[in-house]
Formats: structure tokens, C-alpha cells, sequence
């Protein structure tokens, strides 16, 4: 399955089961380990569960591969791993605690000489 093909599959599949604050990250410049991370929050951990689920469906339905999931048993981050996309579905106090927008879309900071 296409990157982008799979990317809009996954943001519809969990607008299907209402995510929000749903943020694509291209990290085709800071990894070689996928090329991007999808993060989305749920509500409570049956709705992290449920749009996991949805994401896993709607993926294999349009003939792509789901590689592993973890979390789900707590439901309070759920981790879909995709290959070359890697969704993370989160409740909002984890998703705020971890922070991984601000991790995954931080550049080099280079230190700027300091004036006299």
C-alpha cells in the first residue's frame, strides 16, 4: 500500500471513531525506522481501544499490513505499528505527559554565539 494511500487511511479510521487532535509527523528526516508517526487522543481507554481497533480494520481492509499492537490492554496509549507509519493513540493526560510532537518534531538546535 502506498505511504499516502495509508496515511489517509488511517486518519480516516480514527475520524470514524471520532479521535481527536489527530497530528501527522513526517519523520522521513529523523529516522530510517518509518517514515511517519500518527498521533491521535481518545477520550477513555474503551475509545483509545475501539479506534485501534478501527485502525487495524480499515488498514487490512484496504490491503495493507498491520505489524504489532501494544497497549491495549491498558487502553491508555495504544500503539499500532505499521510498518512505515506508526500510530500512537492516546488518552489526553499521557499524550500531554510524553509530549511526542514536541520530541518528534524538535530540529537541531545549534547554540547562536552570544554577543559581547
Amino acid at each position: 500500500m502506498e505511504l499516502d494511500q495509508l496515511q489517509q487511511t488511517v486518519v480516516n479510521a480514527l475520524e470514524d471513531v471520532k479521535a481527536t487532535n489527530i497530528e501527522v509527523i513526517d519523520t522521513t528526516k529523523l529516522t530510517a525506522l518509518f517514515d511517519r508517526m500518527i498521533i491521535a487522543s481518545g477520550n477513555s481507554g474503551r475509545q483509545t481501544r475501539a479506534l485501534a481497533r478501527n485502525v487495524q480494520d480499515e488498514v487490512k481492509k484496504a490491503g495493507g499490513a498491520v505489524n504489532s499492537v501494544e497497549g491495549e490492554d491498558g487502553g491508555d496509549w495504544v500503539l499500532v505499528d505499521l510498518g512505515t507509519i506508526i500510530v500512537h493513540i492516546m488518552q489526553p493526560a499521557v499524550r500531554a505527559y510524553y509530549n511526542l510532537e514536541e520530541l518528534w518534531k524538535a530540529t537541531p538546535s545549534h547554540p547562536k554565539p552570544s554577543k559581547p
